[in-house]
């Protein structure tokens, strides 16, 4: 039982708590220490129509500004229990017969949050995502093009926005069957649709191969000596005049850092975890291999270890 001061046993003594009123009472003077208290704690009395649903859970979900009507509406449930079947049944089929201006954007944003999720992408990405579909969306210009890739597009340049980019490889591998080509034009028709909308450019955000670097390092299961020799090396090759993409850098100096380790990465692995084909990488390191000991910090590799690079 807890305890509480009490003013007029001028002590702390033991109180209790009047669910229905919410007072806290001291158990010896009787004296109403706090009233009308707010119980902070989860309820859990069901409000299911029958014993086989046990969810406690008499809430909805969060509004949603994008929806028309704040993603608030009743949804009739399927009936799961012998009494008012039919009443259930009739209502929930006449509700599906009515029009729902909203069920194309519900859909959309589903399957947006489904290819977040499995990116592992926080929920500020799929907001913008949703926020840049529902722009699209408004334009009525997106009907007869491929669907998948208009979200896979739109998911891609809310990385982008927020600074937590995804390759076109990593967003196709979650995108339900759009490739990387559809994907491109989608991004490429969305951002001249809006910018004309705008009347102004479009904000996407610069790519820099540090922004992938780390994610590629822990595919490869790389230790924290490697991954920080890593990063240093690639935030020193941004003063070089390589003109190669951010993604192929980074696995450019990957493949250099793993040669000059204990735990070195066949090019074959390096490919797989970065998404960047193996020419791409040879051709890369073969731009960075003049500036390695500029590049490559001391602490993880003298001068007399950069002999053991292979020769591009």
């Amino acid at each position: 039982m807890a305890e509480a001061f009490c003013p007029d046993c001028k002590r702390s003594t033991e109180v209790v708590f009047d669910h229905s009123a919410g007072d806290t009472v001291c158990l010896e003077c009787g004296l109403v220490l706090e009233a009308h208290s707010i119980d902070e704690t989860s309820e859990w009395r069901t409000f299911a129509n029958e014993s086989a649903d046990n969810d406690p859970v008499r809430v909805g979900g969060p509004s949603n500004p994008l929806l028309t009507d704040g993603g608030l509406s009743t949804v009739i449930s399927k009936p799961n229990g012998a009494q008012g079947d039919f009443l259930s049944s009739s209502l929930g089929r006449w509700q599906n017969r009515g029009s729902n201006p909203d069920r194309s954007l519900i859909l959309a944003f589903r399957t947006i949050a489904n290819m977040a999720d499995r990116l592992g992408l926080v929920a500020t990405i799929k907001d913008r995502a949703n926020e840049i579909y529902k722009k699209v969306e408004d334009l009525k210009s997106i009907r007869g093009r491929n669907q998948d890739a208009i979200l896979a597009a739109c998911l891609y340049i809310a990385c982008r926005q927020e600074d937590r980019p995804r390759t076109v490889k990593e967003i196709c591998s979650v995108a339900n069957g759009a490739t990387k080509k559809e994907i491109g034009r989608a991004k490429e028709y969305i951002v001249k649709q809006l910018e004309v909308e705008m009347g102004q450019s479009m904000e996407m955000g610069t790519i820099h191969a540090g922004d992938f670097l780390r994610r590629f390092c822990s595919h490869l299961g790389m230790s924290n000596q490697a991954v920080k020799a890593a990063q240093e090396a690639v935030h020193k090759s941004e003063e070089l005049d390589i003109r190669r993409s951010p993604i192929s850098i980074a696995a450019a100096v990957i493949y250099m850092i793993t040669q000059l380790s204990e735990e070195k990465k066949p090019l074959r692995d390096i490919s797989l975890a970065t998404g960047v084909a193996e020419g791409t990488i040879r051709n890369s390191y073969k731009d960075l291999y003049p500036y390695a000991a500029r590049i490559i910090p001391a602490s993880f590799a003298k001068e007399q270890d950069l002999k053991n690079l292979c020769s591009p």
